[in-house]
């Protein structure tokens, strides 16, 4: 399923995404890509802590803007991360977005922010 990610705080389109939902397809994420291409929304399992929101950056080639919502979908937290790094966020996820670096700073997403997700066929 594609899925377009909407700031509705700021009205501003943060791309087109695939959705993770399966433990392989988060495992997998976006390792061994030579490039993004449409960015990625994991749906992580559960009530999660901070710690079991982290996500590492091994075997991805380029870097990522990540934005962290909780099950609201608000902004929790945002960074732009290298390839071969980890990242814990301020507060526990629910979704995790990856998208091309710059996409945080183009769409003006700050903590606090709503996000939506907009099926693309809709």
């Amino acid at each position: 399923m594609e899925l377009i990610v909407i700031n509705r705080n700021k009205g501003t389109e943060l791309g087109e995404c695939e959705v993770a939902d399966t433990f392989f397809s988060r495992l997998r994420g976006t390792m061994f890509k030579k490039k993004l291409g449409k960015g990625l929304i994991l749906k992580l399992p559960g009530a999660r802590s901070r710690s079991g929101s982290t996500i590492h950056m091994f075997f991805v080639r380029f870097p990522l803007d990540i934005v962290f919502t909780d099950s609201d979908k608000n902004v929790v937290d945002t960074v732009s991360i290298n390839p071969w790094k980890t990242y814990t966020p301020k507060k526990p996820a629910k979704y995790v977005i990856e998208m091309e670096k710059g996409t945080i700073k183009n769409s003006k997403t700050e903590i606090g922010d709503k996000i939506d997700f907009v099926c693309k066929n809709a």
